[in-house]
């Protein structure tokens, strides 16, 4: 709560938001990271995208968790594929090895704290997308 007693729009929001919404919200989060090692990350942006498809005329907060999962996931992808045509160059990789290395973490990283962000009902925002959903 504020100081003078009314309580700030996040946690408005986060009070409103019920569970039917935050749990899709952080598979929306955790399905890239399960898919990153079931599919060896070739499937990563699936679990967003089939989300964001089934939330997407129902729930605001679903639809943007899923989209920001999603755009995060493509810029990671654009990133591997740069990284590993610098490793086959073979003169650029160091700077191939530390795009992956980048790519891999940021995406470990980001996904734990959208899941984590969801599950308390506050939004997050990726630091790096590449915007198709919305």
């Amino acid at each position: 709560m504020l100081n003078n007693g009314v309580m700030s729009t996040h946690q408005q929001q986060s009070r409103q938001l019920s569970d039917s919404e935050r749990v899709p919200a952080i598979l929306a989060h955790l399905a890239t990271i399960i898919a990153m090692f079931v599919s060896a990350g070739w499937l990563s942006f699936v679990g967003p995208l089939v989300v964001w498809f089934m939330y997407k005329d129902r729930s605001e907060y679903v639809r943007r968790a899923a989209a920001g999962s999603f755009n995060f996931n493509i810029w990671a992808w654009v990133m591997t594929i740069i990284g590993w045509i610098m490793i086959f160059t073979v003169i650029l990789l160091p700077v191939g090895i530390l795009l992956l290395t980048i790519a891999f973490l940021m995406t470990i990283i980001c996904h734990t704290l959208g899941a984590i962000r969801a599950a308390n009902g506050e939004p997050f925002r990726y630091p790096a997308q590449i915007k198709i959903l919305t």
